[in-house]
């Protein structure tokens, strides 16, 4: 390991653990520095004391993903402080730990409503969507009428028939959404959790299964970029769609799709503006 790392990710760790009160932890004892000691650490996080030691000081090579995970449990690290432990000390992010999502925080769904003419999502990695705003609400699928559970997007796309209607191009939409939300449980490590939710589809559909079993796997970057509906009062829209990560929340994106045509953007302001007394 680089000696600049190594005293990095030393300091840290250093850092980290003087913060810490022992007697939370139930450990006691007079003390001439603030924290747990080095011991208790590496009891805490079940790793030897000379090991835990010699990575205070930068020495002993780099340490695995799993001591870390370890050593990040018994520093009672946040979310942002394990991710930057890993990176000071094996120079990459760790797996996402995917968590199940009720919701989202206010500021994300005011930063959602303030796109007043622009459609916009939050989607969990198992596709399920968990927040919205009115814009989505009137142009794409009224999400707070549905029970939490069946939020889901490949559902509407190939259990909903006026959901499928809407698309332009629903052949090449629904081999992406499959491609995509393959890619991104297995990146979450969710593959068993979305058992169920496969098997009802390619039961109920031919073509998921069809899809499924190619086993195709995209990102959405590879998408086209745009989306064509048919909506049943502002006519045939054409929305530019772009794909965001959440920040501090791997397990989340959000996406939003904006119109190109000023009149449209005018005229779905005004539809989620009569639909809003309506809207959950």
């Amino acid at each position: 390991m680089p000696v600049a790392m190594a005293s990095s990710l030393g300091d840290f760790l250093r850092s980290r653990r003087e913060r810490l009160d022992p007697a939370s932890f139930g450990f006691s004892g007079r003390r001439r520095t603030p924290g747990l000691r080095r011991e208790e650490v590496a009891q805490r996080a079940r790793i030897s004391p000379t090991w835990y030691t010699w990575l205070e000081q930068g020495r002993g090579g780099a340490p695995s993903a799993v001591v870390l995970e370890r050593i990040a449990h018994a520093l009672m690290l946040t979310d942002t402080e394990r991710e930057h432990l890993f990176m000071l000390g094996l120079g990459r992010p760790p797996e996402v730990r995917y968590r199940v999502a009720q919701g989202v925080n206010p500021r994300l769904q005011r930063l959602l409503d303030s796109l007043d003419a622009s459609p916009a999502i939050i989607k969990t990695a198992t596709w399920d969507v968990v927040a919205w705003n009115r814009a989505a609400a009137v142009v794409l699928t009224d999400y707070g009428a549905l029970p939490a559970n069946q939020r889901n997007i490949l559902r509407f796309l190939f259990r909903d028939p006026d959901i499928r209607a809407k698309q332009h191009d629903w052949e090449n939409i629904a081999r992406f959404v499959v491609g995509a939300f393959r890619a991104d449980v297995v990146r979450a490590g969710l593959t068993s959790e979305v058992g169920d939710l496969v098997q009802e589809l390619r039961g109920a559909s031919a073509e998921f299964d069809a899809l499924w079993r190619d086993n195709d796997v995209l990102s959405h970057t590879e998408a086209s970029g745009t989306k064509r509906l048919r909506h049943p009062e502002l006519g045939s829209i054409e929305l530019e769609y772009s794909a965001f990560s959440v920040d501090g929340r791997p397990d989340l994106g959000m996406i939003v799709y904006a119109p190109l045509d000023d009149e449209i953007a005018r005229r779905i302001r005004e539809l989620a503006r009569r639909a809003a007394p309506a809207l959950r």
